[in-house]
């Protein structure tokens, strides 16, 4: 049986990205998510996709500079409130998937307070394309559920020579990678984003687990 998660929360066209709102209703269709974190100045983690509010708040600042109670201000006016990987964490009540996805690169401090944060959630597993990350935590914690992540420009065998390392429990890979025969090969498990068609789902679902959206 595959694993289907559902890309930031992105159920469909209604339910915006990484918002409450939207990984609830995730949950009551009974599937996990992706979501993505970063850090605000004020050391919070929340579930946010970009550097900065400007794509989708139209403020050219960066999430690192603020304090989570100005950016759940701003957020909040434009009825999109950024919530917390807590409030997150507390909503899944540890029944659902979670894979977390670490947008920066995070400090040694940060690392150990998000392995405190999320140490009651056995559902949680920590991806990166900065992979520096997720080997950060395994030498904190070693048997944390880790995933590596990769995007279609690199190359399969890069993939095939980091998945060698048996610390890490899943690849995260781009979708192109569904048609290497080397890479579907691998025994170590993987998932495939970002699935944004019926089509594409029902091609691939059956066989592969997915990260797929607005379906």
């Amino acid at each position: 049986m595959t694993d289907l998660l559902i890309h930031r929360g992105i159920v469909n066209k209604n339910y915006k990205e990484n918002l409450l709102k939207s990984f609830k209703q995730s949950f009551k269709k009974g599937y996990g998510i992706e979501t993505d974190i970063h850090a605000t100045k004020d050391n919070k983690f929340i579930c946010f996709h970009d550097f900065t509010l400007n794509r989708i708040f139209r403020k050219n600042v960066s999430v690192k500079n603020l304090n989570y109670s100005k950016i759940k201000e701003i957020s909040s006016k434009n009825k999109r409130t950024i919530p917390l990987l807590k409030d997150l964490l507390k909503t899944s009540k540890n029944k659902y998937l979670l894979f977390i996805e670490l947008k920066p690169a995070f400090s040694k401090k940060l690392l150990q307070k998000l392995l405190k944060e999320t140490s009651n959630y056995t559902k949680c597993v920590f991806i990166s394309f900065k992979h520096k990350n997720i080997y950060n935590l395994l030498k904190m914690k070693s048997n944390t559920k880790v995933g590596l992540s990769f995007s279609n420009s690199t190359s399969a065998k890069m993939v095939i020579k980091k998945s060698s390392n048996r610390q890490i429990d899943y690849l995260i890979l781009d979708k192109s990678f569904l048609k290497n025969k080397n890479i579907q090969n691998l025994k170590i498990k993987k998932y495939y984003y970002t699935i944004k068609t019926k089509s594409e789902f029902n091609k691939y679902n059956k066989k592969n687990n997915l990260i797929f959206e607005n379906l």
